[in-house]
């Protein structure tokens, strides 16, 4: 597995392993309608441009594609991190996280913050997040759960 800098030609891979990853791996938490409403089958690209332009994207990848990304703001918010279902708890997001906390310390970046789902906020826990208050959000008129959490860095 190799780490590198997303670019906007990465917009549709990534858009189709959000996708994927919502309808593949967040079953247990998020019913039928709650995943669509998150994750249309049928992503808009143009959307997906935009949304990580304004990110520092990360990938990770192997001879088979893209394994799972991560966008994170310079100011330590991480606005996204998923993976592959194919690739799931591997490894791929603990990578993923642990280059953009490095690069975020080595700017001088004190405070991290995420809005997890369900199933990102074990994973959270584990990289030493606190769960700040539960928060719903709404996509396409639908609720969808998660957890407003932060993380105070050395």
């Amino acid at each position: 597995m190799r780490l590198r800098e997303g670019t906007a030609a990465d917009a549709k891979a990534c858009a189709a392993l959000f996708t994927a990853a919502v309808h593949g791996l967040a079953g247990q938490h998020y019913d039928s309608a709650q995943r669509h409403a998150w994750a249309p089958l049928t992503p808009d690209i143009t959307f997906w441009q935009q949304r990580l332009a304004g990110l520092q994207v990360l990938l990770a990848e192997d001879a088979s594609g893209l394994l799972g990304f991560i966008g994170y703001a310079q100011d330590g918010h991480i606005d996204m991190l998923f993976c592959a279902p194919r690739v799931a708890r591997r490894g791929v997001a603990s990578a993923l996280y642990r280059e953009a906390e490095t690069r975020l310390r080595q700017r001088g970046v004190e405070r991290l913050c995420t809005e997890a789902s369900l199933l990102a906020q074990p994973f959270f826990l584990r990289q030493g997040f606190t769960s700040d208050a539960r928060e719903e959000v709404e996509r396409a008129g639908v609720r969808l759960p998660g957890y407003r959490m932060s993380k105070m860095l050395d």
